[in-house]
């Protein structure tokens, strides 16, 4: 697969760092599980129609009205490890053990060639992947929850989890905030309107 190409000067090369006051052609949101992010992603897609949305691909299963290639591009664990062998991820991660979450190079060339800004909504360590990848051209935000007992609150009131996976996430999004400091901006969701309403100004600010 050809090289991604950085979409400000065309060559294959990985967009260099700068000065941070160029626009931004890339945004990333990055989040322990249950802090909202997801419902921030979509407020941004609904307010600014000069993005389109990355979506990841996953070795787990499909859930309730998940839809291929909306939702995620869902894999077997062998052909998610076999396009990892060929190259074909920009980044990607096994994010608990045997489940694998990434992003496709053919997805971030398909939004490129359309002209458009490109959201990520991925796991932390695939978001300081691509905030390293793009530079000075990639705003990454963190989003944060009040506190990890509210986030276990949370977890339990979606019921959508065992107890035995809530505590596994709970394990991870304590050390996933050790990571809120390598992104460009941080935001505490214990309001959602105010979240959003803060999220949306930072994005006007530094995209296209």
């Amino acid at each position: 697969m050809p090289a991604i190409k950085n979409p400000s000067t065309g060559s294959g090369h990985r967009p260099s760092t700068g000065s941070g006051h160029r626009k931004a052609r890339v945004v990333v949101f990055c989040a322990p599980s249950g802090s909202g992010k997801t419902t921030l992603v979509h407020s941004v897609l609904e307010k600014f129609d000069q993005f389109s949305f990355s979506v990841s691909a996953t070795n787990r299963e499909r859930r309730g009205n998940e839809i291929e290639g909306k939702d995620y591009y869902f894999l077997s664990s062998e052909e998610f490890l076999a396009r990892v062998k060929r190259g074909e991820f920009l980044e990607w991660e096994e994010v608990y053990p045997g489940r694998y979450y990434g992003t496709l190079k053919k997805e971030v060339e398909r939004i490129l060639a359309e002209g458009k800004n490109i959201l990520f909504d991925v796991d932390v360590m695939g978001g300081i992947s691509i905030k390293e990848y793009f530079g000075d051209l990639c705003l990454a935000i963190f989003i944060k929850p009040p506190s990890i007992p509210e986030l276990k609150r949370r977890l339990e009131k979606r019921g959508t989890d065992s107890a035995e996976e809530i505590a596994r996430r709970i394990k991870k999004a304590s050390r996933e905030m050790v990571y809120a400091g390598n992104f460009d901006c941080q935001v505490t969701n214990d309001d959602l309107e105010k979240a959003k309403i803060r999220v949306e100004k930072i994005v006007k600010a530094r995209v296209h």
